[in-house]
């Protein structure tokens, strides 16, 4: 891996930059150069979030991703707006329970997981971002592997010690998803 820029985007709430946090934490402790930006709306729960990851071997220039190699999507507005930034040859990561649209890209690879929906099935429906990150993890081979307990050790915090196992069959869930 020389380096991976990916965005992350959804409404508030569903835990988009949780998932990001994750993500460049699992970066951070595989030694790589991490940049994380999040970024949202005025209105915390309901309103537009995002965050970009870039996960290096070398240094980072800037935090900014203008054109993700991967997009992981959980609303229609956030579909619209960034499916045209990611790069031929990238990823789209798509929560088709929540999004019925389909990419109109053909350029890109994409992975429709009905992650909301598996989610509730699984007793776990608040954690569709990190089903849908642990499908993302699978497919991304810069992300494969690592050590995902230990970074959700240092995401999930200390008064929420308990969801530490959810998160982690969330991340399980979706990485066994095939489709």
């Amino acid at each position: 891996m020389s380096a991976v820029q990916i965005v992350i985007a959804g409404f508030g709430g569903q835990g988009i930059l949780f998932a990001g946090k994750f993500l460049a934490y699992k970066g951070l402790l595989e030694e790589k150069n991490v940049s994380w930006l999040p970024s949202y709306g005025p209105e915390m729960r309901g309103g537009t979030a995002n965050c970009s990851v870039i996960l290096s071997d070398s240094a980072i220039g800037s935090p900014i991703v203008t054109h993700p190699d991967v997009l992981m999507v959980m609303n229609l507005p956030s579909l619209d707006k960034f499916e045209n930034a990611v790069v031929p040859g990238g990823k789209i990561f798509v929560d088709s329970t929540l999004i019925e649209r389909k990419v109109k890209r053909t350029d890109v690879e994409v992975h429709y997981v009905p992650a909301t929906q598996m989610a509730t099935d699984a007793g776990i429906p608040t954690l569709a971002n990190m089903l849908l990150t642990g499908k993302l993890m699978k497919e991304v081979p810069a992300l494969c592997g690592g050590d995902w307990e230990a970074a959700l050790k240092k995401v999930v915090s200390a008064r929420h010690q308990e969801l530490l196992a959810y998160n982690l069959k969330a991340l399980q869930t979706g990485a066994a998803f095939e489709g």
